[in-house]
């Protein structure tokens, strides 16, 4: 297991900005660490290219998102008499998260976690560890079954669930009256979940489904109807394709290579996510700068949801008065916390599943188009528990 201490570096933030706190928490240098768990050989980081050397995938973890929300924090964490602190640990490969986490309450009194590890980790952590006086953020993983089947009363999430992604694509195209779609799925393990995501929504924004079609990256001429766009797009009447590429293979061929002119949405063309940079209304230039500041980079959804991460839990801490973790959960599950997202709507976190309400922001690569959940979508509580599993509908039981 390697060990770093992050330092997190002075910010200078006017005291405006802090707003009102529920005064010191803490005696002077009391010190609260978020620990940061992470794979170095994490398969999801490694750049994916192409035969021709073309890289299709980079991926950014979301450890600068959570340096930026640190560093954000340093004056208030001043105020309240706490020095916030960031504990990034490498584990071995043969190395258990849950006995690394189960140390570290016992040697190291931590209590805050932020789990960038594999899937089936995650859920691991969660089942192991449920009953244990701590939190662990996901900021990576938009699997609905983590806010589902598999959730935890210790898991946290920051990043939107695919429930949550693909309804807001579906309100815009029931908006647009686009609603003929058909689907289009690679091979990737991870293909069929995206494709399965968006059917659900589309079904929940009675959008139509026309078909549901694999296309396959090959020269094969045998299977020339599975491996050409035009002719896998052809002999049907669609609107909207719907692509679910994850690992970029195949979708970057689609655009403009139709038989028919068609709008193209999913992992090619419209796209959903926590975050896109050229979003420019309710402070988010600004947030974008002190996040380049820090990563010398654009900020990805992930990274948004690392800072995320960050700032409820400091911002639980300043409200409730305590470093207790029992008292910051309860927090983060009320209906106290008022997150701002930068996104014009408070966030805060659902009690059934513990995932954090936040808009939704449909993008191509050098534009926002709309921000979800849209005024003409409504709900009797919160309009944003029109993105992604309510109350009544939702399998988590914890």
């Amino acid at each position: 297991m390697t060990t770093r201490l992050a330092p997190v570096f002075p910010f200078l933030l006017l005291a405006l900005c802090l707003g009102a706190t529920a005064g010191p928490v803490a005696a002077a240098d009391t010190s609260f660490a978020f620990v940061y768990l992470y794979r170095d050989d994490d398969d999801a980081y490694r750049r994916h290219r192409a035969y021709t050397g073309l890289v299709l995938r980079d991926r950014h973890r979301p450890l600068d998102g959570v340096r930026a929300g640190l560093r954000e924090s340093r004056v208030k964490g001043r105020r309240l008499g706490i020095q916030f602190e960031l504990t990034e640990l490498a584990l071995a490969p043969d190395e258990s998260a849950v006995d690394v986490i189960r140390t570290l309450q016992t040697t190291d009194e931590a209590r805050v976690f932020i789990a960038d590890l594999p899937l089936a980790e995650v859920i691991t952590l969660g089942q192991s560890l449920k009953d244990d006086p701590i939190i662990v953020l996901n900021a990576r993983h938009a699997d609905d079954r983590l806010r589902g089947a598999d959730c935890s009363r210790v898991l946290f999430h920051t990043l939107p669930s695919q429930a949550m992604l693909m309804d807001g694509l579906a309100q815009f195209l029931v908006k647009k009256n686009w609603k003929k779609v058909l689907i289009l799925e690679g091979d990737a393990p991870r293909d069929p979940m995206l494709a399965d995501a968006f059917a659900r929504s589309a079904a929940k924004f009675r959008l139509k489904t026309v078909d549901r079609r694999s296309f396959v990256l090959s020269n094969d001429p045998r299977i020339r109807d599975q491996s050409n766009v035009a002719l896998i797009t052809s002999g049907i009447r669609s609107e909207v394709i719907f692509l679910a590429d994850s690992m970029g293979e195949f979708g970057r061929y689609v655009p403009y290579q139709t038989q028919q002119p068609i709008l193209i949405v999913g992992t090619e063309g419209l796209r959903a996510s926590a975050w896109h940079w050229t979003w420019e209304r309710h402070g988010a230039p600004q947030l974008n700068q002190r996040f380049h500041r820090v990563a010398q980079r654009r900020m990805t959804g992930p990274d948004y949801a690392g800072w995320a991460g960050v700032k409820t839990v400091v911002e639980a801490i300043t409200r409730t008065g305590s470093v207790d973790i029992t008292k910051i959960r309860q927090f983060l599950v009320s209906d106290d916390l008022t997150f701002d997202t930068y996104k014009g709507a408070p966030g805060n976190f659902r009690a059934w599943n513990q995932q954090l309400r936040q808009p939704v922001l449909l993008h191509l690569h050098n534009a926002v188009v709309a921000r979800t959940p849209l005024p003409e979508f409504l709900h009797q509580q919160n309009s944003l528990d029109t993105l992604g599993s309510d109350l009544p509908e939702s399998p988590c039981r914890m």
